[in-house]
C-alpha cells in the first residue's frame, strides 16, 4: 500500500492544506487501483497532483462534516459533466444518509441526486472486500455518526481515525497496524470537550497500547501549531511519531 497525504488541515482547509483526504494505492488485476479516505473542502485541487480524476476507484467517508465530504461536490461535476463524456458510477461509502446529504450539499433533488455518479452504501459492521484492500471500520466517539477504517493488504495495515474522542472503539481497530493516521485536533492544556476529539497525547496512547509500528498526527487545526501537537504526543509513545504533511508519502 502507499498512502499519499492529500489534505491534513482540521475543521477546515489551512494555508498550507486542504482538509482532510487520503490518497491510499495498491496494486490490483495488472494496474493501480486507488482509494479515496474522505473528500473535505479544498481537497479536489491538490488531488490532481497525485492522481488523475478519473483514475480514482472509490471513496469512504468517515462521516458528514463539510471538511471530510464536501468535495464530492465537486467531483460529482467532474464525473457528470466532463467534455469526454460522463464517467461509470464508483462506489462510496459512508454514514447512513450520505446520498441525501450530499444532495443536499449541491442543491439537487435527491432523486436521482448523485445516484447516477456514485454508488452509495453504508457502512455494515462485518469486514469487506474492496479492489485489493479489505476494508474494516468501527463507530467512533463524534457528535454525527462516525467510523474510524481499517485497510489491510499484502500483510499490512493502515487505521485512519475520522474525528473522534479517545475511545475502546479506534484502540480496538488499530491494534497491530503498521501506520496509524490519527486525528489531533485539541491541545493538552486546554478544557476540551469530551467525545469529539484527541490530542496529541491522547492519539499516542492509543498507539501505545494498541501496538502499532508509526503514528502519524492529523487534522491539526490552522490556529494550532503543529509542532506543539507533536510535543505533547512524543512522550507517550515509543514508536516513530511525525506529522502529516501535504504531499507526504507512506509505504506500507
Amino acid at each position: 500500500m502507499r498512502l499519499t497525504v492529500v489534505g491534513c488541515s482540521g475543521s477546515f482547509p489551512g494555508p498550507d492544506s486542504a482538509a482532510s483526504c487520503y490518497l491510499v494505492e495498491a496494486p490490483y488485476e495488472g494496474r493501480t487501483y486507488r482509494l479515496l479516505l474522505d473528500l473535505g473542502s479544498g481537497a479536489l485541487g491538490p488531488l490532481q497532483s497525485h492522481a488523475e480524476l478519473e483514475s480514482i476507484d472509490a471513496v469512504l467517508l468517515s462521516h458528514l462534516h463539510a471538511d471530510h465530504c464536501l468535495d464530492l461536490c465537486g467531483f460529482y461535476v467532474v464525473r457528470k459533466y466532463r467534455p469526454q463524456g460522463a464517467l461509470p458510477p464508483i462506489p462510496v461509502y459512508g454514514p447512513e444518509g450520505t446520498a441525501e446529504r450530499m444532495a443536499r450539499a449541491y442543491d439537487i433533488t435527491e432523486n436521482p441526486g448523485m445516484t447516477e455518479e456514485f454508488e452509495f452504501r453504508s457502512f455494515g459492521v462485518r469486514p469487506f472486500g474492496l479492489g485489493p484492500f479489505e476494508v474494516a471500520v468501527a463507530r467512533v466517539d463524534h457528535p454525527v455518526e462516525a467510523y474510524g477504517v481499517r485497510l489491510s493488504h499484502g500483510g499490512a495495515a493502515l487505521v485512519y481515525s475520522g474525528d473522534t474522542g479517545a475511545c475502546a472503539a479506534l484502540e480496538e481497530l488499530a491494534a497491530g497496524c503498521e501506520v496509524f493516521l490519527a486525528e489531533a485536533s485539541f491541545l493538552d492544556s486546554e478544557d476540551n470537550p469530551p467525545g469529539l476529539h484527541m490530542t496529541g497525547a491522547d492519539a499516542a496512547r492509543i498507539a501505545a497500547r494498541a501496538g502499532v509500528g508509526q503514528l502519524v498526527l492529523t487534522h491539526v487545526p490552522p490556529w494550532y501549531d503543529r509542532q506543539q501537537v507533536l510535543a505533547e504526543a512524543t512522550p507517550h509513545f515509543t514508536g516513530e511519531v511525525s506529522l502529516a504533511l501535504t504531499g507526504a508519502t507512506y509505504k506500507l
